[in-house]
């Protein structure tokens, strides 16, 4: 082959001195070769941390999986917002998990063995999105308990607009005037996901951490599950979003867990319910899954409105634990709720009784749902309201997922919201119903597509209402804004003294800081208060601040929320309370009254106070939010409710041991005693 000339490279193509780069014969002309390094000129391009991580898990829990029809649907993936330190910038979730909020420490005690921890940052994990769900994978455990509660805080931080807190360690000493109490800063919510060998899972407010428990399925019927096999209710979505949902509740409103009448301990089941089911509608699948299985009816049997199917299977339920559309019957078939509102008054047992408001919520959120669709099924139905036989067309199952997710967000923002518009104690399901109406008012006062006219026309049907409201219209309901002379100068100018506290809590902040600092300022806040009571006998409603009376400001927190317009609310709840000590004796109560000292232990503490809701930008008490520390009425009622006057007691059940006190989950969720939990102090 003859030799062929080798063309030069362009100028400034290759170095001088450099051999020029050969061409192959017949070939397309030479590649010229690249500078030598020391002329390259290399640029690092920096990565921005990801927003989110991204971890499987379970849609409703493991049963599921092995149902060809729900099997496709049950494997989600959630996106966990990605955690760092503020301060640092630095990342710092560490294998357990260990983050800012959650510590999970996998000890099972029954096996007396630690499970090593996940490390969820490994290079395979990352690319994989996590581990794949697993019943029979420690690690898998661990990354779906740590994924489903840091998804359930997102949803709670997203609706007040600030940072999650868990409730503090509080301990008693004698002091030089008498007891003093010290609050002890929770850094994380303690996840145990293997605690208890017994079918049972709860929050403990004492050791503030979450123990889940496993157990053999029943032998009964093996049409769910496997008979004799092991059911991990840490691998149920919904016990884990229930859980964690009544520790995020015990941190914002700790006197929710005394039983002082039959709403409050129903009130905490039947609100981490509410959180549970909602939280159902932000899987995409999911819901166009079962929109197409019900032609777009959820007001039908779905998997959306049905808690912890298998914990309810495999303890010899028929269905789910818990259903808010309907009940299995004995012979399998489901039988829609029929609204009852005369069961309210003989229902105490509180998961029954908090049943009757998750049914009201949901049934407000199909009447929203319905309402925002109408115009769909018109479209679909030629205005004749009759589907067609068949599948619903893929887009409309789209625009109705649609509609429907948008309606679960709504409606479970309001719930989440209506908790800063709350007494601060003895809380019944009517304060819940005007708490929600006012809180939705003052963010969106337009109420064009009736979601509070939903609301209240579905807790009417099962028999939910204040006591102390003349009418059940929207504006009977809306708590009633005080006038400004009820409040004394010298307590609005106690209150100026907070005008920073807005700015010490937001999403961004060191929630440690954010704890030290609110601590201080309530404390700045009392002793204002406590010297100005010397000058002034009234200065709030439903509490004795007369000399000498001790009263506690209870909590201070922020509230900022954003209205569809963009509007900005920015608000500061105060919640100040007060107990007198209550016997069942009269002949010791008069003395008690009469500041006699000596006296034995009270029978129990009648808690009094308010929630005063601020505006940020005039500094005006918007609204105050009182139950009467000196009424007499209310009084009865609670002495009639401990004596078990007309009805069970559940003073016996549930206050009756000093371990019931402490752990009152436990017992509501068949507590395995406080023996077998011992390790976890």
């Amino acid at each position: 082959m003859p030799n062929r000339e080798i063309p030069q490279p362009q100028e400034g193509a290759q170095s001088a001195g450099e051999p020029p780069s050969p061409q192959p014969p017949n070939g397309p002309p030479a590649i010229p070769a690249p500078p030598p390094k020391a002329a390259r000129v290399v640029r690092s391009i920096p990565v921005q941390r990801p927003p989110f991580r991204r971890l499987r898990a379970y849609a409703f829990d493991p049963t599921l999986s092995t149902e060809l029809e729900n099997a496709v649907i049950n494997h989600v993936t959630l996106e966990i917002p990605w955690e760092f330190d503020p301060k640092t910038g630095l990342d710092k979730l560490e294998p357990g998990p260990v983050g800012e909020y959650l510590e999970v420490v996998d000890f099972d005690p029954a096996s007396d063995c630690f499970y090593s921890p996940v490390d969820l940052d490994q290079p395979y994990l990352l690319a994989q999105d996590g581990l794949a769900p697993s019943e029979g994978n420690p690690h898998f455990h661990q990354q779906m308990v740590y994924a489903v509660a840091m998804g359930t805080i997102h949803n709670f931080e997203r609706a007040l607009g600030r940072t999650v807190l868990w409730a503090p360690h509080r301990s008693t000493a004698e002091g030089v005037g008498g007891p003093v109490y010290h609050e002890e800063y929770v850094p994380r919510l303690r996840i145990y996901p293997h605690a208890l060998r017994e079918a049972n899972a709860y929050y403990s407010p004492e050791k503030k951490a979450l123990l889940f428990g496993y157990f053999p399925a029943s032998t009964l019927d093996s049409r769910h599950h496997l008979p004799g096999g092991l059911v991990f209710t840490c691998l149920s979505h919904d016990v884990v979003a229930h859980e964690t949902t009544h520790a995020i509740l015990d941190g914002m409103h700790r006197r929710f867990i005394e039983a002082s009448n039959p709403d409050v301990l129903a009130f905490h089941e039947a609100f981490a319910d509410v959180v549970a089911l909602f939280q159902h509608f932000s899987f995409p699948e999911v819901l166009r899954h079962q929109i197409a299985r019900t032609q777009g009816n959820l007001a039908t049997e779905n998997l959306l409105a049905q808690l912890a199917q298998e914990f309810g299977q495999a303890t010899g339920a028929h269905g789910a634990l818990r259903d808010a559309l309907g009940d299995v019957d004995d012979e399998g078939r489901w039988v829609p709720k029929q609204p009852d509102p005369a069961r309210i008054r003989t229902e105490t047992e509180p998961h029954a009784r908090g049943s009757l408001l998750v049914a009201a919520v949901f049934a407000a959120f199909v009447s929203i749902y319905k309402s925002r669709t109408a115009a769909l099924f018109r479209i679909a139905t030629g205005g004749t309201g009759v589907l067609p036989a068949g599948a619903l067309h893929p887009d409309l199952v789209d625009r109705l997922a649609g509609e429907a997710a948008k309606s679960a967000k709504h409606i479970l923002n309001m719930c989440i919201r209506a908790l800063d518009y709350c007494p601060p104690v003895d809380i019944t399901f009517g304060d819940y119903l005007r708490a929600l109406i006012t809180a939705d008012h003052d963010l969106v006062r337009d109420d064009d597509l009736g979601y509070r006219i939903a609301v209240v026309e579905a807790f009417r049907h099962y028999g939910i209402y204040p006591l102390d409201v003349r009418s059940l219209s929207v504006d009977s309901l809306l708590w009633s804004a005080p006038a400004q002379q009820d409040f004394r100068p010298t307590f609005l100018r106690s209150l100026k003294a907070l005008k920073g506290a807005a700015q010490t809590w937001d999403l961004r902040r060191n929630r440690r800081d954010i704890d030290e600092r609110l601590r201080k300022l309530r404390a700045k806040l009392h002793d204002r208060i406590d010297e100005d009571k010397n000058h002034e006998q009234q200065l709030l409603k439903g509490l004795d601040l007369s000399p000498g009376k001790k009263f506690e400001v209870h909590s201070l927190r922020p509230a900022r929320r954003v209205g569809p317009d963009g509007d900005v609310l920015a608000d500061l709840v105060i919640e100040i309370t007060q107990r007198r000590p209550i016997y069942l004796d009269s002949a010791l109560q008069d003395r008690s009254d009469a500041r006699e000292k000596g006296l034995p232990k009270p029978d129990f503490y009648f808690r009094g106070g308010g929630t005063l809701i601020v505006d940020l930008k005039r500094f005006e008490v918007r609204y105050y939010i009182y139950k009467d520390i000196t009424s007499e009425s209310r009084l009865a009622r609670q002495r009639a409710f401990f004596k078990g006057d007309g009805g069970t007691s559940l003073r016996a059940l549930y206050m009756g041991a000093p371990s019931a006190v402490a752990e009152p989950f436990a017992m509501l969720h068949r507590s395995a005693g406080q023996e077998e939990i011992e390790w976890v102090r």
